[in-house]
């Protein structure tokens, strides 16, 4: 699990972009947030900077995980749930230092 924990660091950009994307498209249409001022570009540059960015970031988890799993001993389901938590985790430790949770 040393392995998502170090993927997880990785991790922080694709999902802070996705959050970002997040707050300023999706929720805000549903009234949850509110968009940001200056953003007049649309949806394009974020799918621009978002597939690339999590297709490598896929690209390298899915791989090292696969090999992983074999080695882990854990029923399929158990092993990509506690990898996903895991690889969450450094995020989640960002987003409570810099309290925005």
């Amino acid at each position: 699990m040393l392995a998502n924990v170090g993927l997880g660091i990785i991790a922080v950009v694709p999902l802070w972009f996705l959050l970002l994307f997040a707050i300023n498209f999706p929720l805000a249409g549903m009234g949850l947030t509110s968009r940001e001022p200056t953003e007049n570009d649309g949806m394009l540059p974020w799918a621009l900077l978002l597939v690339p960015l999590w297709g490598l970031f896929l690209g390298m988890w899915i791989p090292v995980n696969l090999l992983m799993r074999d080695r882990a001993g854990l029923p399929a389901g158990r092993y990509w749930s506690l990898a996903s938590l895991v690889s969450l985790s450094p995020t989640v430790v960002l987003m409570v230092l810099i309290e925005i949770l």
